[in-house]
């Protein structure tokens, strides 16, 4: 199960997410990687092992299959699945940084995010600025000598800013830092960072990846041996890796991601089309429509504008807390990425943990994770929602 063969490398997306980092069974023929519920192997001789496995904290047949496909749709060099996407960002932290060290995030990034930055890293002595990422200016002006890291969401959440990645890549490379972006919200389907100068991506799998809502994991991808060298170790010495049967659904979801990704897409589109037509909403923000400071970038390194649509509710806090409270088919809910179209309040639940910061996000702001149902229902419950 070989992270890097030819053979699953190569090819259009969907190729390398369905047979990317395995190959049928030597003994069985099994076309799908099994699930290798064991925690220990046995040895041919003391510290004589077969395929490089002892111990399934270090490495199980059936992550390693996962990792391999990570690292194929992302055209990686290596592939790492941890236990949820904030383990994954914690890994890198680790791994890449140390006290008296110095990051840029991004100024609206996702709650957990900075939660993990300003409540843990920052007391470890891993010091950070906020940013507008659209802005290269200041990026440019947040930098440190000290910055090993720009940390980047692309789009991000909830706002669905976006960022640069050439620009940002150079920004950062001449700073002598890593450029790290959070690929969760477009999927390795609609956006491939490591292409376009980026050092490491990350993702929540939980969100598209994974696509179905009934697994957590994370991932890290890196372009460079040593990063991944450094990666790995902290991997195995931290230990939040994905057990077997996680790694088995995620790797089952991304194999239907390229398919799934277009059915949100053309349901967001619609989706969005509705709401910019609805007196009830006074701003859609989604990447796809011209008016969107960041579409022009979006449209050079996206494939499409995604399924994460933001809007902001005409009446204040009160009506976007109904609006939320009132669909029937989009479900109250956090997380996104799933095929079931999810709503929230960012303010009252994922971001919660950034009010009273300057990463506070509007309180009349309403995000949908669009699923991938029938739009007419869809566009039926948030008519009846908005009223």
């Amino acid at each position: 199960m070989s992270q890097s063969s030819d053979h699953t490398q190569k090819g259009g997306f969907e190729t390398r997410a369905i047979h990317g980092g395995y190959e049928p069974d030597a003994t069985t023929g099994a076309v799908i990687p099994p699930i290798y519920a064991t925690s220990t192997y046995k040895q041919d001789g003391v510290g004589g092992l077969r395929g490089g496995y002892e111990y399934s904290r270090s490495a199980n047949p059936t992550r390693t299959a996962l990792e391999g496909a990570l690292a194929a749709v992302e055209q990686g060099e290596r592939g790492f699945a941890f236990a949820s996407g904030l383990a994954a960002e914690d890994a890198i932290l680790r791994a890449l940084t140390s006290p008296g060290d110095h990051a840029v995030i991004p100024d609206d990034a996702y709650g957990g995010t900075f939660r993990l930055f300003d409540k843990v890293a920052r007391p470890w002595g891993l010091e950070h600025t906020p940013a507008h990422l659209a802005d290269l200016d200041a990026v440019r002006a947040a930098i440190r000598p000290e910055t090993k890291l720009v940390w980047v969401e692309t789009p991000t959440n909830p706002m669905l800013s976006v960022g640069d990645i050439e620009a940002l890549a150079a920004l950062a490379h001449d700073a002598g830092a890593l450029l790290v972006v959070d690929n969760t919200f477009a999927s390795p389907y609609l956006q491939q960072p490591l292409t376009l100068g980026a050092d490491l991506v990350v993702h929540s799998t939980t969100k598209y990846v994974g696509g179905h809502s009934d697994v957590v994991g994370g991932a890290v991808v890196v372009r460079d041996l040593e990063v991944a060298e450094r990666i790995g170790f902290h991997q195995n010495a931290m230990g939040a890796v994905a057990g077997p049967f996680d790694a088995f659904l995620t790797h089952r979801g991304l194999k239907t991601l390229g398919v799934r990704m277009d059915r949100h897409c053309d349901n967001a589109e619609r989706v969005v089309d509705f709401l910019c037509s609805h007196p009830a909403v006074g701003t859609v923000i989604y990447p796809g429509l011209e008016t969107h400071p960041g579409h022009e970038v979006a449209a050079r390194q996206m494939k499409r504008f995604g399924g994460m649509v933001s809007f902001r509710v005409n009446g204040g806090e009160e009506a976007a807390l109904r609006v939320c409270e009132s669909t029937k088919v989009f479900t109250l809910g956090e997380s996104l990425g799933g095929v079931e179209s999810l709503i929230e309040h960012p303010g009252r639940m994922t971001h919660q943990s950034v009010a009273g910061t300057a990463l506070e996000v509007p309180a009349d702001l309403v995000r949908l994770s669009v699923g991938i149902e029938t739009a007419d229902d869809l566009l039926a419950d948030l008519e009846q929602a908005l009223g």
